[in-house]
């Protein structure tokens, strides 16, 4: 669940602190009062655009934090395949610090990107606004509920169904390839006969180029390296005048010849020795190398035809060795195929219709869990709308199905079908649903498939837009429902849904030092009453709003908050 978010710097919030709380969260106030803004600080957060107009006046940067905790081994496999560190505790850390011309994310103190952040977050909340609640337009969405519905026997079908629908595209592409006329069939023979006589001709291994191109470096450059080593040698030889060997032989004799004088001479004798010997050592390792630097001009020729051969198989044929006796591999097989052609053909064919077959299977029982869900889902869909005051509504999944028509989500086409009015047929949502009946379809949603929903965090905004009354009570019966197995947090001003909180904010906007902030408090029993009162009647608070407030309260069965 979403334990606390922290906003520091952003439009009008100067730095706020929320702790949010299980079950229903309550976020409400006045039109203008930043409501929206707590609900966009935790979509940038995720990862949404951030404009550097964002950044409260005068700030040189905007900060959110979200802090989680869950128990969710998903959540936990997440981050792990991130490789970012998992806290023994279950507490997961978002930051965005929103800077005029960058923004960082970190996740548990470790800097990721938005697309990670992004990625996280859909293990974490779900966030409903009016965008998510248009997407129900969209058919797509549609079976994409569906099949979350249908549950683990259904995705289990899809993953093979998926998987072997790619398979079978790649083959019928193969197939189509593998056309061709006798003299283009001829022509396609010869080169890969060719090619592969170059390859198999050439004996490549692999390795052989990166050994070769360090024996030509140090050939092409050998002369060079014996005429250093030359120079370096007479500098340390012991029998060259003058050179360090001759010098460090001289100190030592010097030193030797006082040794009897004072022990303490022992140890710098016993030094310029170890330096006289490790430098007879160098003198003699070098000499020995400068001797295996020895070659001839033929074998650097040799060495030289022979990188020549293999960066040109390179040039045509891959990057690298391994790619060259992969493309070997390949052609060997294309050009078996090229000889047999008739039979591979028929092969491709027989493949091809077995795929087809397995995938009408598979499609055929893919649409029997659909459509076995789509009853079950659509049974409940209408009695969770007409416990949202949808009077008289009719909710079909209508699942249609054709063999013919194969794509890689199975053979079926899914749609929503509403009928909001006795007599009226039934029709695609986009036809009727306006935006305030969507948000009610999406929490008639939400609830029916709460069970199977392993989000632990709901957030709501404009759920109740265009409603009232009777409905809006149903809607908060609804998010009373909700919240005993997800945490709910939504933004409100209908005081029937406010009276059903199990903790509530209050956000207003003050004027401090002739500066405008936005500014949030977390209300007791005494200023929930109040706040709802505001709700009912507006900022003059009567004793009768806070009777009716009161009401409210006990009517949403939350009388011990008072």
């Amino acid at each position: 669940m979403l334990v606390s978010l922290y906003v520091k710097n952003l439009a009008l919030i100067d730095a706020v602190e929320l702790e949010f709380q299980e079950g229903l969260n309550i976020l409400s106030g006045e039109t203008g009062a930043g409501k929206s803004v707590i609900i966009g600080s935790v979509n940038l957060a995720l990862g949404a655009k951030a404009e550097k107009e964002m950044i409260r006046e005068g700030a040189e940067y905007a900060l959110i934090e979200l802090c989680f905790q869950t128990e969710d081994e998903q959540v936990a496999k997440c981050l792990e395949n991130m490789d970012l560190p998992v806290s023994e505790d279950g507490s997961i850390l978002i930051s965005r610090k929103i800077q005029p011309n960058r923004s960082s994310f970190k996740v548990n103190g470790e800097t990721v990107t938005a697309r990670q952040v992004k990625t996280l977050a859909e293990y974490l909340l779900d966030i409903h606004g009016q965008h998510e609640h248009q997407s129900l337009l969209k058919k797509k969405k549609h079976m994409e509920i569906l099949d979350g519905y249908a549950g683990t026997k259904l995705e289990i079908l899809l993953d093979e169904y998926k998987a072997l629908f790619a398979a079978y595209g790649k083959k019928k592409q193969e197939l189509e390839e593998a056309s061709m006329d006798e003299e283009s069939r001829l022509r396609e023979s010869e080169l890969a006969s060719f090619e592969i006589e170059e390859i198999r001709m050439a004996e490549v291994s692999t390795g052989e180029d990166e050994k070769l191109e360090k024996d030509y470096q140090k050939m092409l450059h050998g002369r060079n390296i014996l005429e250093r080593a030359n120079i370096v040698s007479e500098i340390v030889s012991s029998e060259q005048d003058g050179s360090a060997g001759d010098l460090i032989g001289k100190a030592l004799r010097e030193i030797n010849s006082v040794l009897s004088y004072d022990e303490e001479v022992q140890v710098f004798s016993q030094q310029l020795t170890e330096i006289d010997d490790l430098l007879h050592g160098f003198h003699r390792d070098l000499n020995d190398y400068m001797e295996r630097m020895d070659f001839s001009e033929e074998q650097f020729h040799m060495v030289e035809s022979r990188l020549n051969v293999l960066n040109h198989l390179k040039a045509k044929y891959g990057k690298t060795l391994e790619d060259v006796l992969d493309y070997y591999e390949k052609r060997c097989q294309e050009y078996d195929n090229l000889l047999h052609y008739d039979s591979y053909l028929e092969q491709l064919r027989r493949d091809l219709n077995n795929m087809e077959d397995r995938l009408l299977e598979l499609g055929k029982e893919i649409s029997g869990l659909r459509k076995a869900s789509a009853t079950e889902l659509s049974e409940k869909m209408q009695k969770a709308l007409l416990d949202l005051n949808f009077m008289q509504v009719e909710f079909e999944v209508h699942v249609t199905s054709d063999p013919e028509h194969m794509t890689s989500d199975g053979l079926d086409d899914v749609e929503f079908l509403i009928s909001m009015n006795p007599g009226q047929p039934m029709r695609p949502l986009h036809m009727i649903a306006s935006g305030g009946e969507l948000s009610r379809i999406m929490l008639g949603l939400k609830t029916v498939i709460a069970d199977k929903d392993a989000i632990e965090t709901l957030i709501f905004d404009e759920i109740d837009a265009g409603i009232s009354g009777k409905t809006a009570w149903k809607v908060s019966e609804k998010l009373g429902e909700l919240s005993k197995n997800h945490q709910i947090i939504c933004i409100t001003h209908l005081p029937q849904i406010a009276a059903m909180a199990d903790t509530h904010f209050r956000i207003e906007k003050i004027v401090e030092n002739e500066s405008t902030k936005t500014m949030i408090q977390e209300l007791d029993g005494k200023n929930h009453i109040k706040e709802i009162a505001r709700m009912v009647g507006g900022d003059d608070i009567s004793e009768a709003a806070i009777l009716n407030a009161r009401e409210l309260v006990v009517q949403a069965g939350k009388g011990n908050l008072i």
